[in-house]
């Protein structure tokens, strides 16, 4: 069976979205890419700075909810579904939680052919990066770098930190079946 799900997995600022950018040039099928942040960007304001949603701390640090929660699980099955229908998807995705977060989109890509990437990048470079985005809270790139590998089991890595977009995607499109 051919590769129907491409997961990639690293904190804030790590160089996913490059990747999945260069993923889609260069793989010989057209793909999907769906990530955490469409989640957030797509939740009701009730969600988003609330208890029950997700919380972004001072210090960079992501509190989520039960709210965020439910709604998570709702769209990785959806997801899961555009999958067993046919799509190709690239899923760019922060494990919070680390094998925890795993073991829960794992239940919902259950019985599809998925590769596991972790895209690490040095807490620096990432922090550099998260500066000149300006989009997003100052701290949570140092603070997600090595958390969110915590347990997590990859067929694949790369690192960003030295290594340019396109060259992730070159080994990352390797694996691909």
């Amino acid at each position: 069976m051919s590769t129907q799900v491409i997961v990639l997995n690293g904190g804030s600022s790590s160089g996913k979205t490059g990747i999945t950018r260069c993923l889609k040039a260069i793989l010989p099928h057209p793909w999907i890419n769906l990530g955490v942040d469409d989640l957030i960007d797509r939740l009701p304001p009730s969600l988003v700075e609330a208890g029950s949603g997700v919380e972004f701390g001072q210090q960079g640090e992501v509190h989520l909810g039960d709210g965020f929660r439910e709604m998570e699980e709702a769209w990785t099955k959806g997801v899961a579904a555009m999958a067993r229908a046919g799509a190709r998807i690239i899923i760019d995705d922060v494990f919070l939680s680390g094998a925890a977060s795993q073991d829960r989109l794992r239940a919902q890509l259950e019985g599809l052919e998925v590769l596991w990437v972790g895209v690490r990048c040095d807490a620096e470079i990432a922090a550099g990066r998260e500066l000149a985005r300006g989009d997003r809270v100052i701290g949570m790139a140092v603070s997600q770098a090595e958390i969110v590998h915590k347990g997590v089991t990859y067929d694949v890595e790369v690192d960003t930190s030295r290594t340019e977009s396109l060259d992730c995607a070159r080994t990352i499109a390797a694996r691909v079946s």
